[in-house]
């Protein structure tokens, strides 16, 4: 109800003011970094004592740099331009109405996510910014940093005149608090998970409230027949070694069979002396031993770790055909200097980003602009790819006439 009671205020506050609120939020990151990263290690000992994975350890993690990071995209969320009140589209009618499509909150956005402390700063400053409330059910594993990272912001929020209770977590609640968040229909108005697919699938599946779904990653790329060895190595080495406990990051490397011999052995290699563990097919270890065979599991396999699963495949067409049994819509991409083998992919493969000739790691809210992400949407209706402020607004129509009556 706090959330409901703040969001009024919110709708129709001025970019200037929201702004105002933006930079508080920035500078307190900074102003007060000690005592976050201190909260922030306290979380994950206690996560390497529950035994949490590695990958969610690393995105669990705060540090200065980090936390510098995330000030700066608040700044960069704070100079992007207020969608609310935008036209989508309007005109006048024969009868002289004047009829316009005009952007506005959604009111309260609910958010559940997994040992993502970087979620509840950019989850704030898209929420305030496209004029949201927001409620946030964190987690257990990042508690005592949310705890904190929530009080700043209420903080900075209020210090500029805007309700505090504009940004709220309900974590002190746990689990019993994200299955009321669930059920909060009339009180919450759109429900985004970000994590697992467990927790997406638990949400999708039990929620009352309208989801806007952020799938898993299990992530492709196709290196073509016309790949250059060099561009080929380092966008793999990329995608996966840059930072693989996130969701943008290579779960799965198909190679064209005519060009395996000659990319396999480079491109396995360098991932080989990152770390990586190369799970793959008996056509690839043929090529490069240094791998363990793969399974039918692995295919589908989100690691977020430094492991990689590897296929051989005999065309285009297979690629794109392993890609639509497995892959989860989230990114996809094709080395290649073949532009029609490039513009088919774009085409038939069916998922929320497709790219040629790029790094899978750019699907990010923050390299496309957005300064920074809700969530890699991975559904179909309302939002798609990385969602920003846009994606927080639905519409209504604003009708202006002069006593006109339906005849």
């Amino acid at each position: 109800m706090a959330a409901r009671e703040a969001s009024v205020p919110l709708a129709t506050a001025t970019a200037e003011l929201k702004n105002r609120a933006l930079n508080a939020i920035a500078l307190a990151l900074e102003t007060h970094a000690d005592a976050v990263i201190e909260a922030n290690a306290v979380d994950l000992a206690n996560g390497q004592a529950n035994g949490l994975g590695a990958g969610l350890q690393d995105r669990l993690r705060l540090d200065r740099q980090r936390l510098s990071g995330l000030a700066d995209a608040v700044n960069q969320v704070a100079a992007l331009v207020d969608p609310v009140g935008e036209s989508v589209r309007g005109q006048t009618l024969p009868n002289g109405l004047k009829i316009s499509e005009v952007r506005v909150p959604f009111g309260v956005v609910g958010v559940i996510y997994e040992a993502r402390p970087n979620v509840t700063i950019d989850i704030a400053a898209l929420a305030l910014k496209s004029g949201n409330a927001a409620v946030l059910r964190g987690g257990s594993a990042a508690e005592n940093t949310n705890r904190v990272l929530v009080q700043l912001i209420q903080d900075a929020i209020g210090s500029v005149g805007l309700p505090p209770n504009a940004v709220q977590t309900i974590d002190e609640f746990g689990r019993d608090g994200a299955k009321q968040l669930m059920q909060a229909r009339g009180y919450v108005d759109v429900l985004i998970p970000r994590g697992s697919a467990q927790l997406i699938d638990t949400v999708v599946s039990e929620s009352r409230v309208p989801v806007i779904e952020t799938g898993a990653g299990v992530v492709h790329v196709f290196l073509d027949e016309s790949a250059e060895e060099r561009i080929a190595v380092d966008i793999v080495h990329n995608a996966k070694v840059q930072r693989p406990s996130v969701c943008n990051a290579l779960e799965t490397l198909l190679v064209h069979a005519s060009s395996a011999d000659r990319l396999l052995p480079p491109v396995l290699a360098r991932l080989r002396d990152a770390g990586v563990v190369i799970h793959a097919d008996e056509r690839t270890r043929a090529i490069f031993a240094d791998a363990v065979p793969a399974n039918e599991e692995d295919w589908s396999t989100e690691y977020m770790s430094l492991d990689i699963s590897v296929a051989v495949v005999d065309s285009l067409d297979d690629a794109i055909a392993h890609i639509r049994r497995y892959s989860t819509h989230h990114t996809e991409s094709i080395v290649t200097n073949d532009l029609a083998n490039a513009e088919r992919f774009l085409a038939e493969v069916d998922s929320a980003v497709v790219m040629v000739n790029a790094s899978t790691r750019f699907t990010d809210g923050g390299e496309f602009g957005f300064g920074a992400e809700v969530g890699i949407s991975t559904q179909k209706l309302h939002a798609r790819g990385p969602m920003g402020l846009s994606e927080l607004t639905s519409t209504k129509w604003v009708v202006r006439g002069s006593g006109q009556i339906r005849g």
